[in-house]
This record gives C-alpha cells, sequence and structure tokens, in this order.
C-alpha cells in the first residue's frame, strides 16, 4: 500500500527546494503531486509543474464537482488566492507508489482525513525566523514585480498557522531543521525510507 509523504513549513523554509530534489531522487521512487492555485505564476514557474494555474472559474468548476480534497483560500492584499489539491486521477494508494505533496498543516489535516492518517506521513521544515525573513526578502527582490505586502502578510500569518499547538493537535512531531539543505534532505531521505518499509 501506498503512503503520501507530506511536506510542510512556515514560508521561505526551503520547502519547494526539498519537494523538488527529493522527486529528483530515483532511489525514492515517489511520485509528485500537483496542486492547484488561483495566485499568479511567480517568475521561473511553469503551469503543470510547481502548480496548475487556473483561473477563478476553473476552481469553481472544481469545487461544484466535488472533486476538491483540499482548499485553501487566502485573503492576500491583491485579493483572494486559492491553492487546492484535486482527485483527478493522479494518486492512486492502492499500488506500492508513494507520492510527495506539499501544502499547509491545514491541508495535512486534510490529506489525512481523505486518505487516512496512517496513509499520509508528514515532513514538517524548520528554519529560524531571521534566515526566513531574510530568504523571503531576497526571493522578493528577485520577482518582476515584488510583492512585499504579500511576504509581510505570509510571515505574520505562518505564525499562527504553525504554531505550537496546531503541531500538537496534528501529532506532528518530528522536525527537519534546514539550516544545511543537503544535511536536511539526507535525514528526510532516511525517514522516508524508515516509513516504506
Amino acid at each position: 500500500m501506498g503512503k503520501i509523504f507530506f511536506i510542510s513549513g512556515k514560508s521561505s523554509t526551503g520547502k519547494d527546494t526539498i519537494y523538488k530534489k527529493l522527486l529528483e531522487d530515483r532511489s525514492l521512487g515517489l511520485k509528485k503531486i500537483t496542486m492547484y492555485t488561483t495566485r499568479p505564476k511567480r517568475s521561473g514557474e511553469q503551469d503543470g509543474e510547481e502548480y496548475f494555474f487556473v483561473d477563478d472559474d476553473e476552481a469553481v468548476r472544481h469545487e461544484c464537482d466535488g472533486s476538491i480534497v483540499e482548499i485553501r483560500i487566502y485573503n492576500t492584499v491583491y485579493g483572494p488566492w486559492k491553492y487546492y489539491t484535486r482527485n483527478d486521477g493522479q494518486i492512486n494508494l492502492d499500488g506500492k507508489e508513494n507520492y510527495l505533496a506539499l501544502g499547509t498543516i491545514e491541508a495535512y489535516n486534510k490529506y489525512c482525513e481523505y486518505f487516512g492518517k496512517d496513509r499520509v506521513c508528514p515532513i514538517y521544515i524548520e528554519v529560524d525566523d531571521g534566515t526566513r525573513l531574510r530568504r523571503a526578502l531576497e526571493r522578493e527582490c528577485r520577482q518582476e514585480k515584488p510583492q512585499y505586502r504579500e511576504m509581510c502578510r505570509r510571515y505574520i500569518a505562518d505564525e499562527d498557522d504553525f504554531s505550537e499547538e496546531n503541531m500538537r493537535q496534528c501529532g506532528i512531531i518530528k522536525r527537519f531543521v534546514n539550516d544545511k539543505l543537503e544535511d536536511c534532505i539526507a535525514e528526510i531521505r532516511e525517514y522516508i525510507v524508515q516509513c516504506s518499509k
């Protein structure tokens, strides 16, 4: 029976980089779960890679057809942005294949409800707040149209979303500290191998 390894963490902890590196590691054999979003593409992103980029009308159609596993709506300074996972045939846990997903604690809970807690293994990425803020600012500066207000909103919202109480309620105990990327990935890789047995 397959499992879903679910990466979460505050913004600018390196989740996307870790996600990509784990998918590239062929020895792990992880399949990608591509989420959907209504937010604008960032520089360098491609549709179907990081996300399926959809407009509000398409997101509403997916909500109406009952295919959404979990959805989050962020009231950003640019209007509401939706992020969601859709039961579109990407995931089949009846086989031996394992999957890699990326999202919030709220999304992790929805995955556990939908697929079963025994099928979803949390991978929580952690970085000290000063490093996170520096990384976020550096990333935003590289954007064609930097969205500094949204960066600040995300940073503040993360404090509530990833509070110690929320972490306990979700049963997320193990943390992977991303001070050194390669060390962090090696530790996560070992965890995935152990959980896959």
